[in-house]
């Protein structure tokens, strides 16, 4: 039962287990962190087609719910730049100009997005995580943090451009910087902010960096009537989370399905590669199965309360860890602050400079590149160093779920090549050593009269069957003198499929033509089994098989008569 709870609502037992000394930095990090939500909130929700204000409710209702549901307890979750254009896409085509009608749409399309990856829970469907190998996991971080402060530095210099891409971004504020269109006072306050947050890191002790830069500005700008000379944020819009799904029709949830179904895919890809991430540094487990339906509740959640969809935020995951978040409870702080500031004090952002908040960002951001796992990658595999360059050029230039996709792809073509290559060799006996050994590492071995010994280190498959089989002709051919049986040390092979088995039967007929017996060590159960199956019980009967190489070879001796 415990454990199921733990699975089910790992909120519950984060709260059981929670330590005192936790407080402080959860709350300091809630903080820091409330003063970006609220116009991240509102900008994510913009480029999504829809009123700022839901940006707010998508930003403080699937917190919430995370805290309890999610597996995490670093990731926040909230709008983001990777959904903010395909929920556009979806929109604006059923909406129009009507942004009531929007609004219900995007929460329709957030309980729809809810449902896929509740329904990917239940079924399990979290393995895809699995092929998030640790090079893609570097390079996706990387990546996302080069986007992430590249669409920051315009804000961080006070100007505006319009552009999609990161090139464009970089080539357009370019253009700007160099027709002098740098706004001095919005540059000093983002620079100012910066400097404070660095040398909060750089100081011996800790401090909320983070808060104190935003608050300086704050002040700053009140103090010297700064508000026309700089980019705000500007007031906060009233209001609190509730319903608002009227005047959705069927057909308007049946043309949301398809845009649901690829959503979903790119918010638990996007967050499940970023929780992975920060659990591995953090000598953690993430389970992909629990990450779906966390997420999959928050978005109902946020559907269902004014907001649309949203997934682990990049940008705002690595501000909570910076001021120092230990638990799901630095999400349910930030949370509460931006209800409060909604309730109480919405004016106060009319003095908070927009370059403040690019400059908290870009200081997170930062923090998401590891350059030492890159060279360290760069040190050890030049396959993984492709894997790692693909994932970052893709995520930073071409989109996160794009891609992830491109470097799953090449993760498997990788995968493939070492299973059809494998590496193979023959093995013999070494003076004073006991077993039998790699011959191509130990040249002294002996090898035994009229015997081959050979290893395959792969699962026998479609693509490397006749692989294997070259390997044995091989080794039957380069034999010192007539070879009379062929043990295969067959431990490695953990698989077999029928276009494997039809090269084995026929390997099989012709090492029999030639008195050659063909026989295997140490094969594991489940491949046998899988030889019943395919019907090739009858050929390969028990006498092919022995316990161990060393069985085998004693049998070898003993029929011909070998001391």
């Amino acid at each position: 039962m415990r454990d199921w709870i733990q699975k089910t609502v790992p909120g519950l037992d984060v709260a059981r287990s929670y330590r005192r000394s936790w407080l402080k930095a959860d709350l300091l990090a809630g903080a820091a962190l409330s003063a970006v939500l609220i116009p991240a909130g509102m900008a994510y929700a913009e480029a999504s087609g829809l009123p700022a204000v839901t940006g707010l409710y998508a930003s403080v209702v699937p917190m919430i719910f995370y805290a309890v549901f999610g597996p995490s307890r670093v990731v926040i979750v909230g709008p983001d730049s990777a959904l903010a254009p395909v929920i556009a896409a979806a929109l604006l085509p059923l909406a129009g100009r009507d942004p009531a009608h929007a609004v219900a749409l995007a929460g329709v399309l957030a309980i729809l997005i809810g449902l896929f990856l509740i329904a990917g829970r239940v079924f399990r469907l979290g393995f895809v995580t699995g092929l998030l190998s640790k090079p893609i996991r570097v390079g996706y971080l990387n990546g996302i943090a080069l986007a992430v402060i590249v669409s920051q530095l315009p804000r961080l210099l006070g100007i505006s451009i319009e552009a999609d891409s990161l090139t464009g971004r970089l080539t357009a504020t370019a253009d700007v910087v160099f027709q002098g269109g740098i706004n001095p006072v919005a540059l000093a306050f983002g620079a100012g902010t910066l400097g404070i947050i660095i040398a909060g890191r750089l100081l011996p002790w800790k401090i909320p960096s983070v808060l104190l830069g935003v608050a300086a500005s704050v002040v700053g700008v009140a103090a010297l009537d700064l508000a026309d000379a700089l980019p705000v944020v500007g007031a906060l819009p009233a209001g609190l989370p509730s319903p608002a799904l009227g005047g959705v029709t069927v057909d308007d949830v049946l043309s949301l399905v398809a845009p649901a179904a690829g959503i979903a895919l790119i918010a638990f890809a996007d967050t499940s590669t970023l929780s992975k991430s920060l659990a591995e540094r953090r000598g953690l487990k993430a389970s992909g199965n629990e990450e779906m339906g966390g997420l999959g509740i928050a978005n109902v959640a946020s559907g269902l309360l004014g907001g649309f969809p949203v997934c682990g935020s990049s940008s705002r995951t690595p501000i909570a860890l910076d001021a120092g978040a230990r638990t799901q409870l630095s999400g349910v702080v930030a949370a509460v602050l931006v209800i409060l500031f909604m309730v109480a004090a919405p004016g106060v952002t009319a003095f908070l400079p927009t370059a403040t908040l690019a400059a908290v960002v870009i200081a997170a951001a930062s923090s998401l590149v590891d350059v030492k796992a890159v060279f360290r990658l760069i040190r050890m595999s030049r396959t993984e160093t492709l894997l790692l360059v693909t994932a970052f050029l893709g995520v930073a230039f071409v989109g996160v779920l794009e891609g992830i996709a491109v470097a799953i792809g090449l993760s498997l073509m990788a995968f493939v090549r070492r299973a059809w290559d494998p590496y193979r060799t023959e093995l013999a006996s070494l003076e004073d050593v006991p077993g039998f050994h790699d011959l191509d590492r130990h040249p002294e071995g002996k090898r035994i009269e009229g015997l081959v010994i050979a290893r395959f280190d792969a699962p026998l498959f479609f693509a490397n069957g006749e692989v294997f089989a070259e390997h044995i002709r091989g080794l039957v051919s380069a034999a010192p003198g007539p070879v009379k049986w062929v043990i295969v040390a067959a431990e490695p092979i953990t698989d077999l499929d029928t276009t494997a088995l039809d090269e084995l039967v026929h390997l099989d007929d012709e090492l029999a033509q030639k008195g050659i017996s063909l026989v295997f060590a140490e094969m594991k159960g489940p491949v046998k089994d899988r030889l019943t199956r395919f019907g090739a019980g009858a050929r390969f009967t028990p006498d092919h098989f022995f316990p161990t190489v060393h069985n085998a070879v004693r049998s070898y001796k003993k029929e011909i008569g070998i001391d």
